[in-house]
């Protein structure tokens, strides 16, 4: 039996029917691959900003009308551009502003405070089981107690200046710290710390290397409920003799039916905790990339 050499040189020979593919010196190009893309892919999505935009745009939009067409009368709650008009205003002459630093300072103080309270006790308690024996169960009897109940006792224990409205930011971060960064500590995988163990970490090492990271997304979540009770906190007290701050200026505009004034202040506090959280979150995009999650779809 022969064999053609040129025909088993070139490869097998094309189907009936088909041509054979051009070859050039001892290259074959095969068949171009077209992408096929999903259906939800080649349609035109919305961008995401304007989705979340839509929901607000039409509450304002609603809120408008009916203020337009007297549904709405002014003293019940006046119309956005009021608001914007009165704004404008507070921040031209500097009351908004200043009210604004002032009740920064007193949530900065108050979260440093509660916050390294909150955190120290939760180490102590998280990683001892004496240390759990002996705070744990003093801390959990005192979240009990609502925090706003504890406002007379600051007045009669600190007076009225600044210290209790401090302390009651400080008193209602705290526990949201200590819950979470506890819980994040004792939720940590048994068999990585008998990895680390393995590779010959000691104590420190792995609470370092191992519990203390572990723990950080726990840690996260409990910052971003210590921002949000902050913010609850610090308007709670600022009714309590203020002469400054936000809350001073609610109080004022609640005297004069300034329901303009109230609802610019109720703006700002919503806009602060709204930046407040941003930060949050990305300070946890730039400590927890190790730990991808579902971001829905």
């Amino acid at each position: 039996m022969s064999l053609d050499l040129d025909q088993t040189a070139a490869g097998p020979a094309p189907p009936c029917g088909k041509e054979a593919a051009p070859v050039t010196g001892s290259t074959v190009q095969g068949p171009e691959w077209e992408r096929v893309l999903p259906v939800s892919a080649r349609r035109r999505r919305v961008p995401r900003w304007l989705r979340r935009a839509v929901g607000p745009l039409a509450l304002l939009a609603a809120w408008q009308l009916l203020s337009a067409t007297g549904a709405l009368h002014d003293d019940i709650l006046a119309s956005p551009g009021t608001i914007a008009r009165t704004a404008a205003g507070l921040v031209a002459d500097g009351t908004l502003p200043s009210a604004m630093a002032v009740s920064l300072q007193r949530v900065a103080v108050g979260l440093l405070l509660g916050g390294t309270v909150g955190i120290v006790l939760a180490l102590l308690s998280g990683l001892s089981r004496a240390g759990e024996d002996l705070i744990d169960a003093t801390v959990q009897m005192l979240r009990s107690i609502p925090w706003v109940g504890v406002i007379p006792l600051f007045i009669i224990w600190l007076g009225i200046g600044e210290a209790p409205k401090i302390a009651l930011i400080a008193l209602g971060v705290a526990f949201h710290l200590y819950l979470n960064v506890y819980a994040g500590i004792r939720s940590v995988d048994a068999q990585l710390v008998e990895a680390g163990s393995s590779l010959g970490l000691g104590r420190w090492g792995l609470v370092r290397h191992v519990v203390l990271p572990g723990a950080l997304p726990g840690a996260m979540t409990g910052l971003r409920y210590s921002l949000a009770t902050a913010w609850l906190a610090l308007v709670f007290g600022e009714q309590v003799n203020a002469d400054d701050g936000l809350g001073f200026l609610m109080n004022q505009a609640r005297e004069f039916f300034r329901t303009d004034v109230i609802v610019v202040c109720l703006v700002v506090y919503a806009l602060l905790g709204l930046f407040a959280d941003f930060l949050v979150r990305t300070l946890e995009r730039l400590l927890l990339q190790w730990r991808p999650t579902f971001t829905g779809k």
